[in-house]
């Protein structure tokens, strides 16, 4: 079965163009099953039943598993079974009529735009770290951009002219998202007077350096979001993605379509987007409660 694993695998990086991130996850998932099927006496792969497969989902829930890593267990078995089907090397999906864990819907933390204005204060511009930190800063607000995304910035992902970037997202899917005037001076200064300090006279073709001229981590990109929301005085937990929550939050509350929101985000499915519909309710609420005269 493993060898099966590593074909599916194959098929999912080469004919699907799946991220690492996914290639890591439904390699660790489908490991794990194979586990589990070796401790019920290692049945055959065609051998499977439904009832085997509902079992390792008790066996995950047991075990303290989320929803969420439970249904990307169940569609990457689901995905796996499909794929043998497809071979010719299995007359049945015993995963495919196999309902998803409900997940309850868990609304992104959203900083205020105040909130937002006195993070990206923080790092200043009289060093080469502060207007590095800054364009980054600002270039994920402005954006929506997720951390790989940033990181793997070059210095031709932004157009200049136009001011726009080329993200690269999941499965190397690519879009377009305008930068904004602010975020495109931050990030222009940054490359014209920091980066070079970075660079020290190597050769890197991305746009955002470390000290020693390398790329960014995602680690290390979230420290720096950490101690700069730690001395804005932001009493709730901030992380890298929150960038991208407050982006797609304030659009909205701002009068922005859904339907433009979801391609800046890219989206595949809009019913990811209308999470941030849910955050926009909450803010006109408070709008009502606060101003009208019988709030």
């Amino acid at each position: 079965m493993h060898d099966l694993i590593d074909e599916y695998l194959n098929f999912m990086l080469v004919e699907k163009g799946a991220s690492q991130n996914t290639m890591d996850a439904y390699s660790r998932d489908l490991v794990r099953f194979a586990r589990f099927l070796e401790g019920l006496g290692n049945p055959g792969f065609d051998e499977i039943r439904p009832q085997d497969v509902t079992s390792y989902l008790s066996f995950l829930h047991n075990s303290g598993l989320a929803a969420n890593s439970m249904n990307r267990s169940l569609a990457a078995i689901r995905g796996f079974y499909k794929y043998l089907l497809r071979e010719k090397k299995i007359n049945r999906n015993p995963a495919s009529q196999i309902e998803l864990a409900r997940v309850w819907m868990r609304l992104p933390d959203v900083l205020s735009q105040k909130e937002m204005a006195d993070l990206l204060a923080q790092p200043g511009s009289k060093t080469p770290a502060g207007l590095r930190d800054s364009a980054m800063l600002e270039l994920m607000y402005a954006t929506g951009i997720r951390v790989s995304e940033l990181i793997g910035l070059t210095i031709n992902s932004i157009n200049w002219h136009v001011g726009y970037l080329v993200a690269s997202g999941k499965g190397e899917k690519q879009r377009i998202v305008p930068v904004g005037r602010m975020a495109y001076e931050s990030v222009k200064r940054y490359l014209e007077t920091a980066r070079p300090v970075f660079l020290k006279g190597s050769d890197s073709n991305l746009l955002f350096l470390n000290r020693f001229g390398r790329g960014l981590t995602r680690q290390g990109f979230w420290k720096i979001v950490k101690t700069y929301a730690a001395k804005a005085g932001l009493s709730r937990k901030v992380h890298p993605h929150t960038f991208r929550h407050s982006f797609a939050s304030h659009l909205l509350e701002g009068g922005a379509d859904l339907r433009s929101v979801q391609i800046m985000l890219g989206h595949a499915d809009i019913s990811t987007t209308q999470i941030y519909t849910h955050v926009t309710r909450e803010h006109l609420k408070e709008v009502h409660r606060r101003f009208h005269p019988r709030g």
